[in-house]
């Protein structure tokens, strides 16, 4: 009998020696960071509606505009020659509408003078308001692709952008997809402005979710009045969705599977370890938010997991 005593203790002596800890539901922020790129509220590449020359380019990089403002004017000589192509089909038109009233033209002759000049008032007109290309936003001229004298050939003349306000686009869980309402808040930060934090404000969600990535677009709007935030800087933008009841690990309890990107815990009950894999949400300090995998008041292994397989007996640590 002694010797069988000395030989149930040297088995408990074997046993893997664990320290545990009970987990619990608590109430998460529920705050997710994005990145995204500041982009221009409006950007308007100035363009003429027909190709011309270029006789003066009133603006230069970088230089505020107003919306109306004049920014460059196209050669006239087409403009000239479209209003006295106009003056002819008008003076003509005076004549035979006399000459329809005195019997002596078919009123299909009238109606296809008729058109014949509005045709050509269309084209004076056009031509009269491409002679002269005005801002269609208040913004700053960000890209000049000409010189005074050069012949349009396709490429915009200018680009202007309105930078108050600015925007970006965030890709969001379709998890939160009913917490974002139009007018919601987000804190955003810069690395181009260190210390500093703004806020904007959802200004549109979109309808429907990408099936691939399972996220749906949120357009947020940043007023930006001091013009310190300038489209192309690298954003991060975070939004709080309120808070959730989820169960709370310490980070020491997850476990990486080797080969994969899968986490698990070794749950203790009754003397026995169990493999329970677990999808984590995001961390908090020293824990990690479970989106699944544990019940509320589960033990955790906290310590000793290295020589740990599923279903082992251990001996816990007082």
């Amino acid at each position: 009998q002694g010797k069988q005593a000395e030989q149930t203790v040297a088995v408990v002596e074997e046993l893997p020696s664990v320290a545990v800890q009970q987990v619990f539901v608590k109430e998460v922020p529920q705050v997710a960071t994005y990145t995204s790129t500041i982009q221009p509220y409006v950007k308007n590449n100035i363009v003429p509606q027909t190709a011309g020359r270029i006789t003066k380019i009133n603006v230069e990089v970088g230089d505020k505009v107003k919306k109306g403002q004049i920014l460059a004017e196209i050669d006239k000589v087409q403009l000239q020659q479209a209003q006295l192509q106009l003056h002819n089909a008008e003076v003509e038109l005076g004549r035979l509408k006399a000459l329809y009233e005195a019997g002596g033209l078919s009123k299909s002759d009238l109606d296809a003078i008729e058109m014949a000049y509005n045709v050509s008032r269309t084209q004076y007109e056009n031509l009269k308001e491409n002679s002269v290309l005005l801002s269609p936003i208040n913004g700053v001229v960000t890209a000049r692709n000409y010189d005074n004298g050069d012949l349009y050939a396709g490429a915009a003349i200018l680009t202007v952008e309105q930078i108050r306000p600015v925007k970006l686009l965030v890709n969001v869980s379709e998890n939160y997809y009913s917490k974002v309402e139009k007018g919601d808040k987000a804190t955003i930060t810069l690395d181009a402005l260190p210390g500093e934090s703004f806020t904007a404000t959802v200004s549109l969600k979109y309808p429907t979710i990408n099936a691939a990535t399972h996220t749906f677009p949120v357009e947020l709007t940043l007023a930006n009045k001091d013009e310190k935030v300038r489209p192309g800087m690298f954003a991060r933008a975070q939004l709080n969705f309120g808070t959730e009841s989820h169960v709370v690990v310490p980070d020491v309890a997850i476990v990486k599977q080797p080969g994969s990107g899968e986490r698990f815990v070794y749950v203790y009950n009754q003397g026995k370890v169990n493999y329970v894999k677990v999808e984590l949400g995001q961390r908090l300090d020293d824990a990690y938010e479970l989106l699944g995998g544990l019940p509320d008041g589960a033990t955790v292994v906290i310590a000793g997991q290295g020589r740990l397989t599923d279903g082992m007996e251990v001996r816990v640590e007082k």
